[in-house]
């Protein structure tokens, strides 16, 4: 691999005086060839980012990503808070966000208990309480509380997110607070219920939780673990590769997904548990007792309902001027809120001057009061979400995914609509991990990462086809010359007696050019029978780096990675992953 980089980082282990060693040699080739060691990565080399990919590499890479890290110029306009590369468009925004009116007591008392309840480390507690100061700031990111802490990205978000607020301090001056959004107003249960985690010859699996009380109907946050979560335990326990750290991770995932613990809470402890000790402040969104602190936001979209879809399908139709697919196109008659009862969690339509939830039909003024005295009976949609978020936080960054980036490049007009001061927009940090086996091949070969993508046989046979012998590929191209010569002059010969045979030497040249190819074929497939460790390493490398075809980040569990690698991951995380968030890293931990 050209231009190679690598970083050697200090790890927990090392900042403690603990040297690691790396894997001997005969370990490293036992790994090329065979299934995930039942010995875990943790004694493998210091930490390291062994390649930094361009994002405009990797063809499943929005569009639109890229162009916000690449020529943000040529999409400023989507952006209301500026060009997160700008130092000038920070200043801005931490002094807009300061002097924004912030119910700040308040909030910090909701942040406060829900860290009290949840047990969550010292470092999150005194950063939650640093909120009720006015000059101080927060980055955010956010995700919905899925079975085990969601896919790797997951974590990447996280861990960008505290970083970034570290740079906020150190650079700016300014205190900063990492918070981590637990998104559980959503009823979308499928998107919540599944964890994929690979086994030991790294084959996907999806562990499904089974359905609880209310899912797919009423909000995440309403939804209390039964115990179908032991069941899921069991199935993770006979999924995963045993390592040294298993027995802690089960026992860690038991303590907070248990039966009788709500399905958000669960999620946000172990979340906590990864990074809390960093002061990353993790919020429950569906805590009704927030909700009074945003009514005001409530009460202003049913004054107006569907006014917030408008401006999004406006702004849909400017991204789509610029090129690029707005993420979502709201319904004309859509109010930007989900009412909540005992039914679940409903839509709420214009009709008229009236507004509909189910098969009732309210005035949008009864509607509006009922918001304003009981804004618990309400939950923002994904246009509105970001609005509320950033009413109760002095937010002046978002850590967003492809998706969110996207949303968020709709609603500059929304947040002018609402009087709330935008946030900066940044992409996450993306990352494959891989073991030094997996990284060895793609150096010793020169593979390029973004190959292993696909996953029919194509890349694997121009691979192989690479591997043959220089002199096999110049004797078959030099016969190929010949033959199309030889009977070229054939044909020309041919005419002279009898011109009605021409084709019959064309006929010929393509049976012997089949032959030819057919040979090259035989060949191809002998040099994989020959050579079938290196197959192995290829398919085993694949499976790691894009199981079931899906980049690694996007698909994997977090709890397979803790699982390689130990509950000091997102230390080490924090340690390796580059800032620039327009790479895309393959670290080696």
């Amino acid at each position: 691999m050209g231009g190679l980089v690598e970083r050697q980082c200090k790890t927990p282990e090392r900042r403690a005086g603990i040297v690691t060693r790396s894997r001997g040699d005969a370990e490293a080739r036992l790994l090329y060839i065979g299934s995930v060691s039942a010995h875990s990565d943790a004694t493998a080399a210091p930490s390291a980012v062994r390649e930094a990919i361009d994002l405009r590499r990797l063809p499943w890479i929005r569009p639109l990503v890229n162009a916000q890290a690449a020529d943000f110029a040529s999409v400023a306009s989507l952006f209301a808070a500026g060009n997160p590369a700008d130092p000038a468009a920070w200043r801005s925004t931490i002094a807009r966000v300061q002097r924004a009116p912030h119910d700040r007591a308040a909030l910090a008392g909701v942040l406060n208990r829900q860290l009290a309840e949840r047990n969550a480390p010292a470092a999150a507690r005194t950063a939650a309480a640093s909120l009720a100061e006015t000059s101080t700031v927060a980055v955010i990111t956010g995700q919905q509380a899925g079975v085990y802490g969601g896919p790797l990205y997951t974590l990447l978000k996280a861990v960008t997110t505290i970083q970034l607020a570290r740079r906020v301090r150190t650079e700016y001056g300014t205190p900063a607070v990492p918070v981590f959004w637990v998104d559980a107003d959503d009823h979308d249960w499928a998107e919540v219920r599944t964890a994929t985690v690979l086994d030991a010859d790294l084959a996907p699996h999806v562990l499904t939780l089974g359905d609880l009380p209310g899912a797919g109907i009423q909000p995440v946050a309403s939804l209390v673990l039964n115990d179908g979560i032991n069941q899921l335990h069991a199935s993770l326990q006979s999924t995963l590769a045993p390592t040294e750290f298993t027995a802690e991770l089960l026992a860690r995932l038991r303590q907070h997904y248990r039966p009788g613990m709500g399905m958000s809470s669960a999620f946000a402890r172990w979340i906590e548990d990864l990074l809390g000790q960093h002061g990353l402040v993790v919020f429950e969104s569906g805590d009704t007792a927030a909700r009074p602190l945003v009514k005001d936001v409530f009460a202003h979209e049913l004054a107006d309902p569907a006014r917030t879809s408008r401006i999004a399908r406006e702004a849909g139709a400017a991204m789509t001027r610029l090129g690029h697919r707005p993420q979502v196109e709201p319904a004309e008659d859509a109010v930007a809120l989900f009412y909540v009862d005992a039914e679940g969690r409903r839509s709420i339509k214009r009709r008229g001057t009236e507004l509909v939830v189910g098969s009732t039909a309210r005035p949008a003024a009864a509607m509006r009061d009922e918001a304003l005295a009981h804004p618990e009976r309400f939950s923002p949609n994904v246009l509105l979400r970001p609005v509320v978020q950033d009413r109760l936080f002095p937010t002046v960054c978002y850590v967003a995914g492809p998706s969110e980036l996207a949303y968020q490049a709709q609603l500059g007009g929304v947040y002018r609509e609402f009087h709330v001061e935008p946030p900066l927009l940044c992409s996450r940090g993306s990352a494959t991990l891989l073991d030094s086996a997996a990284a060895k091949f793609l150096e010793r070969h020169a593979f390029p990462f973004e190959s292993l993508h696909t996953q029919d046989e194509s890349a694997l046979n121009q691979f192989l086809d690479q591997q043959l012998p220089p002199a096999i590929e110049a004797a078959l191209a030099d016969l190929d010359r010949q033959m199309a010569d030889r009977c070229h002059v054939l044909q020309e010969a041919v005419g002279q007696v009898d011109p009605t045979l021409a084709g019959a030497v064309d006929t010929t040249l393509r049976k012997l050019r089949d032959t030819a190819s057919t040979l090259h074929s035989k060949i191809i497939q002998a040099s994989k029978r020959k050579d079938e460790t290196l197959r192995r390493q290829f398919l085993r490398t694949r499976a790691l780096a894009f199981p079931g075809g899906a980049p690694q980040e996007r698909a994997v569990s977090v709890a397979f990675f803790v699982n390689r690698y130990g509950p000091t991951l997102g230390d080490r995380l924090l340690d390796v992953l580059p800032l620039d968030t327009s790479k895309h890293y393959l670290i080696v931990l």
